[in-house]
Formats: C-alpha cells, structure tokens, sequence
C-alpha cells in the first residue's frame, strides 16, 4: 500500500511521473486484494497537492475498499520537506500545516465509515508528540517501534531511531488510550512475541554526519589516487 502517494495524476506527473499513475496503483492493490494478500493505504501530502486531491484519493481507497475489502489500514504521512529535493528546488511547499495533518487522520475516519475501521499515525514523521495528539483525532493506531528509520530523517525529520515498546505503551496510556500489541493484521500479538519485545535491549544511538560537497569531492579524489596507486603497483 505504500506509494500511493496522493492517487490524482495531475499531483502524480509533478511528484512522481516515474511510478504507476493512479489507475494501475489500484489496479495492483485490487489483484493484490483478489488473491488473499492485505494491504495497508498511505497518502504523502502537503506538496504540491490540494484538498481536492485529497477527496480524489480518499473516496478512490473507499471505492476499492467497498469491493475488495483488503486494506488493513489507513497510513497519513505528512511530507517531510527539510532536505526533500522537490522543497530545496522550490517546488514544493513546507509540508502540510499542523491542522491540516489532524485533519488528515480525522476525516478520513468520515469518509471510510468503518469500511476501514484502522487510521495510523506515524510518530517517525509527526513526532511523539504529535502522535500522540493524533490518537485523539481519529486515529487509533501507532506505528512502529522501528530500528534506524533512514528515509524520512534523509529528508530532514528529526524522528525514527527507535520508540521501544514499553515507551510507546507509557506513551499511548498517558494520551488515555488503551494499548495493544498487535499483529499486521490486527490480531493480539502471541504473549511470547509480546515478552521478547519488552525484554529487548535498546539500540544503539546511530550519529550520522553529513559530508560537506568539498568534503565528498576530497574523499573521492583521494580514493581515485589510492586506487591509481594500486594499480600501479601491481603492473
């Protein structure tokens, strides 16, 4: 269910003419559906996109919903524009505004009228904190623990190392939810799968520095020479 992006090809020819167009995007999810494979939906917005994109796409996840009921849930993911090539061109906006992505979570819970029953909200691209506050919005699914998230901090979110399991279970039981360990299809988690994950130690913090351009080029360079030299050396 991931790169759906925003299913409107007048928003997928600016973002992301290289991927399927809209059609063949639900086409793919429908034969998918078909054969007994699950899903999951997702919408990247705040781009270039528009709320009357974001109709189109809800009301086409709905329709093919109603028929093949085989998406799991429902994933809004708030683009990330920091270090996002598109911003830095400046084609793109910010990233959606703070009300527009609670919206995001909340009306879709409307529009899907439980063919849907699952809204996920992602705390890699929302933060904690706004995870949180999305749990009281229409959503009532967090996502995930995760291990060394990279593509959303590429862009420049400053979330997605890890989120351990008795962290985020504090975490959704001070938002005054009910936390539940889940399988991918919903399911409670085995009581031994929910052990290990609350014994398991936590990662290691991973510092990724930049290379500065005149930097790259300095250490391309010497590896072109070191490698020349080798060469060299062998003939």
């Amino acid at each position: 269910g991931t790169a759906a992006e925003v299913l409107h090809d007048e928003v997928r020819q600016k973002i992301c003419a290289d991927k399927l167009n809209t059609e063949q995007w639900l086409e793919v999810m429908a034969a998918a559906h078909e054969v007994g494979f699950n899903t999951t939906a997702t919408i990247m917005f705040g781009h270039v996109d528009r709320p009357r994109h974001w109709a189109a796409h809800l009301h086409a996840i709905r329709d093919l919903q109603e028929q093949s009921h085989g998406f799991t849930e429902f994933v809004p993911l708030p683009y990330v524009a920091s270090e996002a090539p598109m911003y830095l061109k400046g084609k793109s906006r910010r990233g959606p505004s703070a009300r527009e992505t609670l919206l995001m979570h909340a009306v879709p819970r409307l529009v899907f009228n439980g063919a849907i029953q699952n809204i996920q909200t992602s705390w890699v691209k929302m933060g904690q904190r706004g995870a949180m506050v999305a749990l009281n919005c229409g959503a009532n699914d967090l996502g995930g623990s995760l291990m060394n998230e990279s593509i959303t901090r590429a862009a420049g979110a400053e979330h997605g190392q890890e989120w351990v399991p008795r962290q985020i279970t504090a975490a959704v039981a001070a938002a005054g939810r009910q936390p539940r360990m889940r399988t991918t299809l919903y399911a409670d988690a085995p009581e031994q799968q929910r052990i290990r994950a609350f014994e398991a130690a936590d990662l290691t913090q991973i510092i990724n520095t930049d290379a500065g351009k005149h930097q790259r080029s300095k250490v391309l360079q010497d590896a072109r020479t070191e490698m020349q030299r080798s060469i060299g050396a062998e003939t």
